[in-house]
């Protein structure tokens, strides 16, 4: 069974034993998860449960003509084992793909269709005498009982897993793209399809050309949605979004040059180079946040926290590259801009301070980073929730601290606590959580050949057999 905490594992059993009570008469269900993967899993997951005694099906909605009637209908008509109405389960995926917007020519959107089927579903569906589970996304599940109150009221169930995965974006990142939008096209829902921004800038690009500029902007602003869906474990596809992010900086780059507008040539540049740096491309990066830093030395003030990023990116860079004679006088000028113009608790110097911090520990200066790493710390519990996933990355590099000291003791509860935060924040196969669980196993190891620990107290720990079985291999 799929690997599912502990709420989505109750609505899990709950959706399979409503899958086994249907018979003999329509039993729809409607389950929601935004995590394309996911739900794959769970669906293999219940129809591997559910044989021999139900037999399953699948069907996909069509993009044109997306009805659930229609869809269903067809499969029906190429299997003699539904014609016998025999017991089993339909599984209806593709509403997912659906688009809230309308596309150039069309006179309703996929989804507008999609309801205006659905809402005329429900006697039509009376002829199917199986358990239908019906995909959909939260921002399916929201619009629907208002789209399509008559077929809503038939259901038997609602089935809700939560994932951190989405292929949605909040409405509050849609502002910049409200120009684009047809005066008869709908309000935009507090949930909107990521596609659909894609697709209203491929409609303005069409409509105005590649050279307008607007589409700087735009450009940038799709950029920054895949770099933060990306920094927070939300995007489906990694590499994917990466390269998503970079196409998109790379036109609002191109733009920007064009149009001479500096400060958000500047955002674009750092952006960009960010990127390059996660990916280990120091040498596309480098160039990057050179001009980024010459145009905020003659554009903004010099006591500007915007100087200060860019001053710690490039000073992050050069540790990345062991180049830490060039790395510490640009880190000591971005913290000393940030306590000149930061309140004293801002996550900001906090991040610069990490930092710094991190060179002095790269370069064994250990007496020096830790008051530094404290300080964070104490910024961290100050200034953010309990479970942010920028403390538990703190938290980690103090403990990697005392972890290079021998001091084990120490370091062993800070790594756990950043291990517990990030594995209830983050995707269970987020990058982060595995950067911080490796040192953890490496802590214990450590710790059970030079420590006083013991394979006995390991054993009582919360994570002990994963622990064990890592370290014994």
């Amino acid at each position: 069974m799929s690997n599912l905490n502990s709420q989505n594992q109750d609505n899990y059993e709950d959706l399979l034993v409503s899958i086994e009570a249907g018979k003999d008469i329509l039993n729809l269900l409607i389950a929601v998860c935004d995590d394309s993967d996911c739900r794959d899993r769970l669906i293999s997951d219940y129809e591997a449960e559910l044989e021999p005694d139900i037999r399953r099906y699948r069907v996909e909605l069509a993009r044109g003509e997306p009805s659930l009637r229609s869809a269903i209908a067809n499969l029906v008509e190429q299997e003699a084992y539904l014609q016998q109405r025999g017991k089993a389960v339909i599984t209806v995926t593709g509403v997912e793909k659906l688009r809230f917007f309308k596309q150039l020519g069309e006179s309703r959107s996929e989804q507008e269709v999609f309801f205006g089927y659905l809402q005329w579903t429900r006697e039509a569906l009376r002829e199917f005498p199986f358990s239908i589970v019906l995909w959909v996304t939260r921002q399916i599940e929201i619009l629907i009982s208002n789209e399509s109150p008559d077929f809503w009221s038939w259901r038997k169930g609602v089935f809700r897993f939560d994932t951190k995965k989405t292929a949605a974006v909040p409405k509050t990142e849609f502002e910049p793209f409200r120009s684009l939008v047809e005066e008869d096209d709908r309000e935009p829902p507090s949930l909107i399809p990521l596609e659909d921004l894609q697709d209203l800038i491929a409609r303005t690009e069409q409509k105005k050309g590649l050279e307008d500029p607007c589409l700087a902007s735009l450009y940038a602003s799709m950029g920054k949605i895949y770099d933060r869906r990306i920094e927070s474990g939300e995007c489906e596809n990694f590499q994917q979004e990466y390269e998503l992010a970079i196409e998109y900086f790379k036109k609002a780059i191109a733009l920007q040059q064009e149009l001479d507008v500096e400060l958000e040539l500047s955002s674009s540049l750092s952006y960009l180079a960010e990127l390059y740096k996660s990916q280990g491309r120091y040498s596309e990066a480098e160039p990057l946040y050179l001009q980024a830093l010459e145009i905020d030395r003659r554009s903004l003030p010099e006591d500007h926290p915007g100087l200060a990023t860019h001053l710690n990116n490039l000073a992050e860079l050069y540790r990345h590259q062991g180049r830490y004679s060039e790395a510490e006088p640009l880190y000591l000028q971005a913290v000393e801009i940030d306590r000149r113009s930061l309140p004293k608790d801002h996550p900001s110097l906090a991040i610069r301070l990490n930092n710094l911090a991190g060179l002095y520990r790269s370069q064994g200066r250990y007496s020096e980073a830790e008051p530094l790493y404290l300080q964070v710390v104490e910024i961290d519990r100050r200034s953010l929730p309990e479970d942010h996933p920028s403390l538990a990355t703190h938290l980690n590099n103090l403990a990697g601290l005392y972890r290079s000291q021998g001091r084990y003791s120490e370091a062993e509860p800070l790594c756990l606590q950043a291990v517990e935060i990030l594995r209830s924040k983050l995707p269970e196969n987020h990058p982060n959580i595995q950067i911080v669980w490796e040192n953890y196993v490496g802590l214990w190891r450590e710790g059970i050949s030079k420590w006083h620990w013991t394979f006995e107290q390991l054993q009582k720990h919360p994570f002990g057999e994963q622990l064990l079985a890592e370290i014994q291999e």
